[in-house]
C-alpha cells in the first residue's frame, strides 16, 4: 500500500521559531501514523520576494523544490506564527510562489487537505489561521476543520529557558530562547510589552536559559 506523503510548510525567520516547533511535533504524528512527511522551513528555504509573472524557468531551485513537493503531496501542514494580526511576511511569501503550480493539471492544490497551526505571543491566535485558511479556498484546497492556535506560546516556557509540559512542569534537557520563550504578550515584560522590549527578552531569556542549562 502507498504510504502518503505529507509536507509541511512553516517557521519564521527567528533563530528558534514556535511555529517551526509545533510544525514539527504535527509532522511527527503524522509519520507515527505510517506517512512519509518532508518539512519546509521558510528561514532554510530563503525565497526571494514572489515576483507575479514568474515562471518554472525563472524560480529559484529552493522555489521550485518546494512547489514540486506540495504538488506531489497527498495532504499537507501550514504553521505561522501570527505578526499583528496575520500571517509572516516569509511565510506569505513561500505561499505565493505556489503560484509556480498554476499549470498543473488539476492547478494548484485542487482537493488537497490542508492542516492549520498558528503560535503567538498574546491571547489570539486564530487571525493567522483564518488568513490561511482564505488562502486555502483561493488555491483550491480543503482546509482541515480542527485547526491549532498557539496563543500565548510563552507559557510554554519557564523563566529560566524549560519547556514546560502541560502540567506546567519543566521536561528535563529542554530550553528555549528568543522568540519561543515571549514574543510579545507576555514572557519578560507581561502582557504589555510593546514591541521595542523584545530584544531585552531575546537577550535576558538567552542569558537565563544559558545559565539553567550549565547548572545541570
Amino acid at each position: 500500500m502507498k504510504k502518503l506523503q505529507v509536507v509541511g510548510l512553516g517557521g519564521s525567520l527567528s533563530e528558534q521559531s514556535t511555529s517551526l516547533a509545533a510544525l514539527s511535533i504535527a509532522l511527527e504524528g503524522a509519520a507515527e501514523a505510517g506517512a512519509d512527511v518532508t518539512l519546509f522551513d521558510v528561514k532554510v528555504l530563503d525565497l526571494p520576494m514572489y515576483v507575479p509573472g514568474s515562471t518554472a524557468a525563472d524560480a529559484p531551485a529552493a522555489a521550485r523544490r518546494l512547489a514540486d513537493a506540495v504538488g506531489d503531496a497527498d495532504g499537507l501542514l501550514w504553521s505561522s506564527p501570527m505578526y499583528h494580526g496575520t500571517l509572516s511576511g516569509a511565510f506569505k511569501n513561500a505561499l505565493d510562489w505556489l503560484q509556480l503550480l498554476s499549470d498543473r493539471e488539476p492547478a494548484y492544490l485542487t482537493d488537497k487537505v490542508i492542516g492549520l497551526i498558528s503560535t503567538a505571543g498574546g491571547t489570539q491566535g486564530l487571525q493567522a489561521v483564518n488568513t490561511m485558511e482564505y488562502v486555502v479556498r483561493a488555491l483550491r484546497g480543503w482546509a482541515v476543520p480542527l485547526v491549532v492556535p498557539v496563543a500565548q506560546s510563552w507559557q510554554t516556557f519557564g523563566e529560566d529557558g524549560r519547556v514546560l509540559d502541560s502540567k506546567g512542569e519543566p521536561i528535563p534537557g529542554l530550553y528555549a530562547a528568543g522568540e519561543v520563550a515571549g514574543f510579545g504578550g507576555g514572557g519578560y515584560h507581561g502582557y504589555n510589552a510593546l514591541e521595542g522590549t523584545f530584544l531585552g527578552g531575546c537577550i535576558f531569556s538567552g542569558r537565563n536559559a544559558g545559565r539553567a542549562a550549565a547548572r545541570q
